[in-house]
């Protein structure tokens, strides 16, 4: 209360930080750890001697020539897409379903994995392309191997799309747990595929499904180059898009308590009680009838 008779209005506090579970883990989401970095520095420095191998070092192929220059990492590619960021996505969202397991690193663990593997999906259908021009001599074929990959590609983003359709975050996890799982049935069709149709796509290249190696010397060390090089380059994306996954959560957390302070602060008044302007006027005529002050008499009647 002032000396003139005005009731004070409260003076706004700054909303305290949240101490939350989820905030302190996306605080440390936000910290990259040292391991991470280490894997994303040598996926770098092996893709960079797997060029460098692949370009200058190993000699030509007897049959492709220069062409087969492009197999030291289109190969890696496609079995990262499909085996690594597959497998992953399937078990973390096997996980998240099954009761005892079931958490939200689960679910953004397959998240993760179904985004880096739609990248590298593309990327092995590019690869695929660049190859198969001068080999075929056509850019894109409906061939069973490129079809069911381009498939996978889909059903990763349609994956992508249902995960931003708004939703409880548990509801969420439920219906792309669930979509993942039906991605993953696409995968072993992309790997018989050359063996179920008859396609333009060759069968194994450096390994038959006999386990019959087809390459050696430098040839065969400069793939397993590329295969390790892409292989830390997918756990450094995965990690990285996994801290990103959480910051997202948080993010979210954080604007639903805004909106809700902001709507309990529209349901107290100008004031901050209920009632509003009523109550602040309530307020103030009691106060100038207690300071001494007499009311003027009601109309008609004698003082």
């Amino acid at each position: 209360m002032t000396a003139t008779g005005r009731t004070a209005r409260p003076t706004p506090r700054a909303p305290a930080p949240s101490t939350s579970p989820s905030a302190r883990s996306a605080a440390a989401a936000g910290r990259s750890p040292r391991w991470l970095s280490v894997v994303g520095l040598l996926g770098v420095i092996a893709l960079g001697f797997t060029v460098w191998l692949g370009l200058w070092i190993t000699p030509p192929d007897a049959v492709q020539g220069n062409l087969a220059r492009l197999l030291y990492i289109h190969p890696p590619i496609a079995t990262v897409a499909l085996y690594w960021a597959g497998g992953v996505a399937l078990v973390g969202s096997l996980l998240y379903l099954w009761p005892r397991t079931r958490s939200l690193f689960w679910d953004r663990l397959a998240a993760s994995a179904v985004e880096v593997g739609a990248v590298f999906a593309a990327l092995t259908l590019v690869t695929g392309s660049l190859w198969g021009r001068p080999a075929w001599g056509v850019w894109w074929t409906w061939d069973a191997r490129l079809t069911s990959t381009a498939l996978l590609l889909l059903l990763e983003i349609g994956y992508l799309a249902l995960r931003r359709v708004p939703a409880d975050p548990a509801v969420r996890a439920r219906r792309c747990a669930v979509a993942a799982i039906l991605i993953a049935i696409d995968v072993p069709i992309v790997h018989f595929s050359v063996d179920w149709w008859n396609t333009l796509h060759q069968g194994g290249t450096f390994l038959d499904p006999g386990f019959k190696l087809h390459a050696h010397g430098s040839m065969l060390w400069t793939f397993l180059l590329g295969f390790i090089a892409f292989s830390l380059i997918f756990v450094w994306l995965l990690g990285m898009r996994y801290r990103i996954e959480v910051l997202q959560d948080h993010v979210g957390d954080q604007e639903l308590e805004v909106s809700l302070a902001e709507r309990w602060d529209e349901g107290a008044g100008p004031d901050g009680v209920a009632g509003g302007a009523g109550a602040g006027a309530g307020a103030t005529v009691g106060v100038g009838v207690g300071v001494g002050t007499t009311p003027p008499p009601p109309s008609g009647v004698a003082p």
